[in-house]
């Protein structure tokens, strides 16, 4: 990438507020959004393994899963350094710029199997519950369970790819919400598998992991079939464990919610990872252990696709209550896997976003949608990839497990090997994967260097074993990395010409915070948001109208930052892009034509309504001003910025909000406590009251108007308490409202 061009002495000034504005989450809520998709492979990946592996399969699943322990060393010692710039800056400054492309490349690949494969295993289930209700209740309904699975899956894709478009994401509490129900159905698959192992009595575990309990064949085998190293024991069990290693996929995600992890950071993200651990081990590992040792050999293989299926039906106890809970294992499953296809979207568009932002990508991908602004084309992408993915599996959950498999192994891998290569460049690590030990005067990190040796063992076997996956993968990622070096070089000869265009030039200002001092902007000042630079009317208008003597003027933009993008602070560069300088270009230009003056400002935030609201309560603004929405009406955005205003820690600063429209007048809402503004005809309400009760009542001169308004208030929520008036509080309030 170029070295950006040096702001000359009459360069406009653009504070950066360099740490993104979050809504810091809990642990706990860290914990659910990453469970949202690591544990979701409880549903599949017991089956998946069994047919690749054999009936010793739930062994190696709970050793993947004792396993994720060390990977999670990985990504908490990768988090813990201050690094800018992402996974693809990472890895190139620790390995080189080829190695980064690849690791991103694996990175993508692994997002655009998470959708598929979480939606086809959630297609399955329901079709097959759908032929089991028929046969209970002696229809002659039946549906093809494949079929079923490829067209839910195109649904639910199509689905979570126009909520993409439209920038509208699932919440941590939505998360939150997910786990705890899927909580309520693991404890309560397990404590009925346990009765049931202690009804039945001779229960046997599976075969003990040993190579000679293994039952690997030639699908499992793939170019190692008929050879030397198929028989040796060494070699088989690596390709026994590579072939569970997909019930750890979603790990990546930790990573991504690090950054809105609330302090302190470390040890919450600690608290997080240990929580995944522990909850992925007993949810997917025992699920896994308890469907062989329940099921009978002889059905079980009717139900490789939906195996918690077949073992909630498999317990013991009433048919119906069996299939009551059945339906309630099949509910929450379709819940937590097709929340993994929105997480994959999400990711894929913030990795490819990273990539583009650092060069290597074409500007042409991160183009905002004309409507939403959101960065279409780079989900449409995605979303087309998993829909062919999707449609070339045929509803084949197995063949998208070792495809997905496949990817998540280098995934890992290459993670592993750019945090090992940095190891030996800083030493500024917060947190450090255990048993490490000094010789020479050097430190030798001996469990990272075991842990990535086994990923590495692992993602060789995978690339041997997995034909259809490694042709998928490796094409996949090819095509990526030529993409890439295409871009990188376009991207390169347009620098150039970029200065050309007669943009302006920005002196850019990093500051950890939003700075007052620096900004120039007196308490009282304006704050005007503006992300499209064809949609600046209210701009205009506010410069139009504004008396500078009395308040300044400070334009904002939120550089968007997405659940994908968030494990890394973003570099100078990424902050103030091509983007950000024709928006602001555009916006000097248009208060020179005013003749006013403004100051700018750009803060990277997940949630842009947020960080607009903690800007001006910084700034003790008096007023926020934005334009109309494309992607939602002006109430229903001015009711997310009144619940953003909420969230601040209190004293909350109050100011108003003005909604700018070209073709009709502006609209106010106060926010924060503030005087209502009354109908006259309630003003008349309030001092006929008061005459009542001064001049009947007796109550004399000293009661006040404001009296009666306060004992009415008081009397409307003591009775917003009491069920028998509340309804009848509400609505009045509703008629009320339709009086305008």
């Amino acid at each position: 990438m170029p070295e950006p061009a040096q702001p000359t002495a009459a360069a406009a000034k653009v504070v950066v507020a360099t740490t993104v504005a979050l809504s810091f989450i809990s642990f706990w809520r860290g914990a659910a959004i990453v469970l949202s998709d690591l544990a979701s492979t409880m549903y599949y990946v017991g089956g998946i393994t069994e047919q690749a592996i054999g009936k010793s399969a739930p062994w190696f699943v709970l050793a993947v899963m004792l396993f994720s322990f060390a990977v999670r060393s990985i990504y908490m010692e990768s988090c813990s350094m201050f690094v800018r710039g992402g996974v693809y800056v990472v890895v190139r400054d620790s390995i080189g710029p080829n190695m980064a492309k690849l690791s991103v490349s694996a990175l993508v690949v692994d997002y655009v199997l998470t959708g598929p494969i979480s939606s086809v295993s959630a297609g399955q289930y329901l079709g097959h519950l759908v032929n089991e209700i028929s046969e209970l209740l002696h229809q002659p309904l039946h549906i093809n369970p494949n079929h079923f699975a490829v067209f839910f899956s195109v649904a639910v894709t199509a689905w979570f790819w126009r909520s993409n478009i439209k920038g509208i994401h699932e919440s941590s509490g939505h998360a939150l919400r997910i786990m705890q129900v899927t909580t309520v159905m693991v404890v309560s698959m397990t404590l009925w598998c346990l009765v049931t192992i202690a009804v039945r009595g001779g229960v046997a575990l599976p075969p003990l992991p040993t190579p000679d309990t293994l039952q690997l064949h030639g699908e499992s085998l793939g170019w190692l079939d008929g050879t030397w190293f198929a028989h040796l024991p060494a070699v088989m069990m690596v390709v026994a464990f590579g072939h569970s290693l997909l019930a750890m996929s979603g790990f990546e995600t930790l990573a991504q919610v690090y950054r809105e992890i609330a302090s302190p950071k470390l040890k919450n993200l600690r608290i997080t990872a240990n929580i995944v651990c522990v909850y992925a081990t007993l949810s997917t590992g025992l699920l896994s252990m308890f469907a062989v040792m329940i099921i009978p050999d002889s059905i079980r293989p009717t139900f490789k696709d939906n195996l918690l299926g077949g073992l909630s039906m498999s317990l013991a106890g009433p048919e119906i209550l069996k299939l009551g809970f059945h339906i309630f294992v099949v509910v929450i499953g379709v819940l937590i896997l097709s929340g993994a296809v929105n997480t994959s979207l999400i990711g894929a568009n913030g990795v490819l976003n990273r990539v583009a932002e650092d060069g290597v990508l074409l500007k042409w991908f991160r183009k905002p949608h004309a409507r939403f602004g959101t960065t279409s084309r780079i989900v449409n992408l995605i979303t087309l990839a998993q829909i062919l993915t999707i449609l070339g599996s045929m509803g084949d959950v197995y063949l998208l497990g070792e495809a997905y498999a496949f990817g998540v192994v280098w995934s890992f891998f290459l993670k592993g090997m750019g945090v090992l290569a940095l190891r030996f460049q800083r030493d500024d690590q917060e947190y450090k994967t255990p048993f490490n030990f000094r010789l020479g005067g050097r430190e030798w990190p001996a469990g990272l260097a075991v842990t990535v040796l086994m990923l590495f063992l692992v993602a060789i076997a995978n690339l041997f074993t997995k034909k259809i996956a490694t042709v998928y993968g490796v094409s996949f990622t090819i095509v990526l990395f030529v993409i890439f070096l295409i871009s990188e070089r376009v991207n390169s000869r347009q620098a150039k010409s970029e200065e050309k265009k007669g943009l302006e030039q920005f002196n850019l200002d990093h500051r950890p915070h939003v700075d007052t001092a620096q900004l120039k902007a007196r308490p009282g000042c304006v704050l005007v948001a503006v992300r499209d630079y064809n949609n600046m009317e209210h701009l205009r208008r506010v410069l139009e109208k504004t008396n500078l003597r009395r308040h300044d003027v400070v334009v904002m933009t939120a550089h968007p930052m997405s659940a994908g993008a968030g494990e890394f602070e973003l570099r100078d560069e990424q902050l103030f892009g091509a983007y950000e300088q024709e928006l602001f270009s555009r916006v000097v230009a248009l208060a020179e034509r005013e003749g006013k003056p403004v100051e700018l400002l750009v803060l990277p935030a997940t949630d842009p309504l947020q960080a607009m609201v903690q800007a001006a309560a910084t700034m003790k603004a008096s007023r926020i001003v934005t334009g109309v929405s494309l992607r939602m009406a002006s109430e229903e955005l001015a009711r997310r910025i009144g619940l953003a205003w909420e969230r601040l820690p209190e004293p909350r600063h109050a100011f108003s909000l003005e909604i700018i429209s070209p073709d009709r007048a502006s609209s106010f809402i106060n926010l924060g406590p503030h005087p209502p503004r009354l109908w006259p005809e309630d003003v008349d309400r309030v001092h006929d009251i008061w005459l009542e009760v001064t001049e009947a009542a007796g109550l004399g001169a000293k009661l006040h108007h404001r009296d009666v308004i306060g004992v009415a208030l008081r009397r409307m929520e003591s009775e917003l308490q009491r069920p028998e008036k509340r309804e009848e509080i509400l609505e009045s309030l509703r008629d009320e409202m339709k009086r305008g």
